[in-house]
């Protein structure tokens, strides 16, 4: 009688070789048309250049307490805010990052404005006090599954594709927030709220430029 073993070789290393080309194609790409890598930086920017405000940076989500911080958009749209990285929750061989594969997001940047005791992080709000579409906050934990992230292809547009975050539970969106009315990043299931997004890519050749942007961004919000 034949052995099957040689034949269920074959279908393990048909199904291994499937899935390494399906995941090379469900790569995030940037602005530039790269995929997205664990290794570099990166701005989250809005992607149609009618939003209501620019880049991302940590603020207050309340007057009391400051801290944790929660994520709002620049009120002045030529602000490119805070770069972030990509990571995942656990060690794994693969520095692209993957759509719809979950993935810690933490600010980069020496340009702070507080609430040091915390990481820096990504997390959705847990507590007790939260709303029925809670904020993102700064200072979540690595393992936690709130703070894990989805990127989701939305829709092709002119020069690239259209993004947007996701959690397990929804979507990540915005709402009017409590400084100039800022949009704030919340966690919806309101379709219409959906943050649509781009990323571009840090270049290490202009880091004067991106910090001068950062501290000015930060200063554009009355209690740093």
């Amino acid at each position: 009688m034949m052995s099957s073993f040689p034949l269920v070789s074959i279908l393990i290393t048909l199904m291994l070789a499937s899935a390494v080309c399906t995941h090379g194609e469900n790569r995030v790409n940037d602005t530039d048309g790269n995929p997205l890598r664990t290794t570099a930086q990166y701005l989250i920017l809005p992607l149609s250049p009618r939003s209501n405000g620019g880049g991302l940076l940590p603020v207050p989500v309340k007057l009391q307490p400051l801290c944790p911080l929660g994520i709002s958009q620049s009120s002045v749209k030529a602000l490119t805010g805070l770069p972030v990285s990509f990571s995942y929750p656990y060690a794994i061989m693969d520095t692209y990052v993957n759509e719809m594969e979950a993935i810690n997001i933490e600010f980069k940047s020496d340009a702070w404005p507080g609430c040091e005791e915390f990481s820096k992080y990504w997390e959705v709000d847990e507590s007790s006090s939260a709303s029925e579409e809670p904020a993102i906050l700064v200072g979540g934990k690595k393992h936690e599954r709130n703070s894990w992230f989805r990127i989701e292809r939305k829709e092709p547009f002119y020069g690239g594709v259209a993004y947007k975050l996701t959690t397990l539970t929804g979507t990540i969106g915005t709402v009017p927030g409590h400084w100039d009315q800022a949009p704030q990043l919340v966690l919806t299931n309101d379709t219409a709220k959906t943050f649509l997004v781009k990323f571009h890519k840090v270049h290490g050749d202009t880091p004067a430029t991106t910090s001068r942007q950062e501290k000015l961004g930060l200063r554009m919000f009355p209690f740093y």
